[in-house]
């Protein structure tokens, strides 16, 4: 007979440590061991954007010390499409290696002898949606300890518990190694095609090329207390996030201002055709454009609006700064302590771009339109989203459907 109790009759969780950039090391036998390190498909990959802290924090943090079989859970993801928000994943590989717990990643322990922690942590997998909705913030979204620990969990005799895991591994692992096989051809395809935009990047003439300044108006966000909270409005003029850029639309808004705020902020005003940019974080150098029926509005101070000349084609624009050509720059000269940044708009507005005749610009849109016709990457995706929804219609009819 099965039970239904909350996450916090069978385990507690515990909290990481707030490591901080500056204690990161060049190499080492530490490991940090952050959200990135759990993957969306809730597979532990330890040397995911690896990070080392000194050996000595070992001892020093010897409570936020991880071993072979910990189950630990995400509990931050980026808003607008979470993908690990409350995902659930079994450490593995220490090798002889020191791992410790970061911040917004909490390791369930203390298990009631009730539990299975393997069956567990499929049983959490399928909770995906329910920690969705705790998820609070803005641009990223967390959810507390309490919140994790107030899941209801299905919690049938042990003996069963062991016999629906024996089942799960025999029949996800097959699924398993497709949806890697697929999302390694995702990769080659992307790959391909930023190959493909890099050469022909490349090939343009080098007498094209001029100072983005010559060609563009670039405009940062407001700094200091120009644009508070307190200015906002529940209705009114909208405010362009970086999340505009992250999730390359500009569609929803969250904040507000008055006309007469609007007014004293106009030249941070956001119009048909600009481009956004993400000027800082992980997310530095995404972009879109301003669609033509986009709301009036201003940027806040995470973004640089770039509006280009009637010489520059904004579609154009666009796929020059998403290629490797200018990321690879955009980010060479960024700095910050805490996280990338662009330091300044007269950095950039001396970075030099190709700025071939209108016709070529069509042109080289034109092409890519092509390009994206084939839809390589888009096929497999929907190949691995068809998988992603067999894995989880296996894990609940195993897991949540036992009467």
């Amino acid at each position: 007979m099965q039970k239904v109790l909350k996450l916090g009759e069978v385990c507690d969780l515990q909290n990481g440590f707030a490591f901080k950039s500056k204690d990161y090391v060049e190499n080492s036998n530490t490991l940090n061991i952050r959200m990135s390190n759990i993957r969306p498909n809730g597979k532990f990959d330890e040397s995911h954007n690896i990070k080392y802290l000194p050996d000595s924090y070992g001892d020093k943090f010897r409570d936020y010390r991880l071993h072979d079989g910990d189950l630990i859970i995400a509990m931050t993801d980026m808003a607008g499409n979470p993908k690990i928000l409350g995902m659930p994943t079994t450490v593995r590989n220490l090798n002889g290696r020191t791992f410790l717990l970061n911040q917004r990643v909490g390791k369930l322990h203390k298990f009631s002898k009730e539990i299975y922690v393997p069956y567990l942590c499929y049983f959490l997998s399928t909770l995906k949606n329910f920690y969705k909705k705790k998820g609070t913030g803005g641009l990223q979204i967390n959810i507390s300890k309490k919140d994790i620990l107030s899941a209801d969990i299905l919690v049938p005799p042990l003996s069963e518990q062991k016999s629906i895991v024996k089942k799960l591994d025999a029949a996800l692992s097959d699924v398993d190694n497709l949806i890697a096989e697929i999302s390694n051809q995702i990769k080659n395809s992307h790959y391909l095609v930023k190959l493909a935009i890099n050469s022909k990047i490349e090939n343009l003439p080098s007498s094209s090329y001029q100072k983005i300044g010559e060609v563009c108006s670039l405009v940062r966000g407001p700094f200091g207390g120009s644009l508070k909270k307190a200015f906002f409005v529940e209705k009114g003029l909208a405010i362009y996030e970086q999340s505009h850029p992250i999730n390359n639309q500009c569609e929803i808004f969250r904040y507000f201002i008055t006309e007469e705020k609007f007014e004293e902020m106009r030249r941070f005003e956001v119009k048909p055709n600009d481009i956004l940019m993400s000027c800082s974080g992980v997310t530095l150098g995404r972009t879109t454009i301003v669609p033509t029926d986009a709301p009036k509005g201003i940027i806040n101070q995470a973004l640089l609006k770039i509006t280009p000349s009637v010489f520059l084609l904004s579609e154009y624009l666009r796929l020059i700064m998403q290629s490797n050509f200018f990321q690879k720059r955009i980010w060479e000269v960024s700095g910050g302590a805490a996280q990338p940044n662009v330091p300044s708009v007269k950095i950039l507005k001396n970075m030099t771009i190709p700025v071939p005749s209108l016709k070529e610009q069509k042109k080289f849109i034109d092409w890519k339109q092509t390009l994206d016709k084939y839809k390589l990457a888009s096929l497999y995706e929907q190949k691995r989203n068809l998988l992603i929804t067999l894995k989880e219609a296996i894990l609940l009819n195993e897991v949540q459907s036992k009467e």
